[in-house]
């Protein structure tokens, strides 16, 4: 897991937590702000997840040149 992965998973949880809170509270811009940490939490994992599978290529790519 690199750190995109790990931080985006982190704000994904910060935000469902802050919603629940925004629930409970009747709070709506509280709810929202949950909901949009979750967005950019769900993105910033995809990132990582991109990165992740860039560095396996280049690793791949650079042991199939050395054969």
């Amino acid at each position: 897991m690199n750190k995109d992965q790990a931080n985006g998973a982190l704000k994904n949880i910060g935000g469902k937590v802050q919603q629940e809170i925004g629930k409970v509270t009747s709070n709506k811009q509280q709810q929202v702000a949950g909901l949009k940490n979750q967005i950019v939490g769900k993105a910033q994992v995809v990132v990582g997840d991109a990165k992740a599978a860039i560095k396996d290529v280049q690793k791949s790519a650079s042991k199939a040149m050395k054969r």
